[in-house]
């Protein structure tokens, strides 16, 4: 994606109404006007009074000993979730498509004049992942993380969420990370994109682009492999393919360093 020059998002973070047009703009329509929250899911699912459930789009919630990191985090992240969500009516937003494959409504939260899903991030106690198919509000998502990433907040502080270098990688293949590095060279080969980060392609960090999710770069005018020689910050599943690999489906799901 695009370098970030200093995104304001403070405004986002504290008094935004529960609805109207001060709810921000990268956040689509409302799509629930007046929910009330009748739990939080240990998955982070918000459920409504009206049986309806929601996922809260664009984080990642820290999952205890699936990151391999303490429970504590997952814990207090559940409890802020009940604490935002439940303090009055929930406001809802949405773009298509607005369902997962557990019919939960997917969207961004807001409740007693706070953005959820921006004060989880403010806190450390979520990370920005931007889905394939939903990139609404990455930029400010990611603005909010950094932010909280410099202060040290809440996960931030254990080693199980540092954002990595493309070097030592192995053993952290099947968790969630977020890596940073210079794209020393890329390829095209079947229509799937190679960015590596290392000489050795048969050994070190790539990231991918499925030929499936070319149309996403391609309709925001982004060739992969024009990150050539431009330090990246990527997050995703860290796979074993050759080496350690992260597969990115679409440009806002990559944050341009320098």
């Amino acid at each position: 994606m695009r370098r970030l020059h200093g995104v304001f998002v403070a405004a986002l973070l504290t008094c935004l109404p529960a609805h109207g047009s001060s709810l921000p703009t990268c956040a689509g329509p409302i799509e629930i006007a007046d929910g009330h929250v009748l739990r939080v899911e240990k998955n982070g699912a918000v459920i409504l009074t009206d049986g309806r459930a929601i996922h809260l789009e664009g984080i990642r919630l820290p999952s205890g000993p699936l990151d391999r990191a303490p429970q504590a985090f997952a814990d207090q992240a559940l409890a802020a979730i009940w604490s935002l969500a439940g303090a009055g009516a929930l406001t809802l937003t949405a773009i298509a498509p607005k369902e997962d494959r557990y019919d939960r409504v997917r969207g961004q939260a807001f409740a007693a004049g706070r953005w959820v899903q921006g004060e989880l991030l403010s806190r450390g106690l979520a990370r920005a992942s931007i889905s394939p198919d939903r990139s609404e509000c990455a930029a400010e998502l990611f603005a909010v993380e950094a932010k909280a990433r410099a202060a040290h907040a809440g996960l931030w502080t254990d080693r199980a969420y540092a954002i990595r270098s493309p070097e030592n990688l192995w053993h952290d293949i099947g968790t969630f990370q977020v890596v940073e590095g210079k794209v020393l060279n890329a390829s095209m080969r079947n229509g799937r994109a190679y960015l590596n980060f290392g000489s050795d392609w048969r050994r070190d960090f790539t990231v991918t682009v499925d030929p499936d999710d070319m149309p996403n770069f391609r309709a925001t005018g982004v060739d992969p492999l024009s990150y050539v020689g431009q330090t990246i910050r990527v997050r995703g599943w860290l796979q074993s393919l050759n080496g350690p690999e992260i597969e990115v489906a679409n440009p806002q799901g990559i944050e341009v360093v320098r």
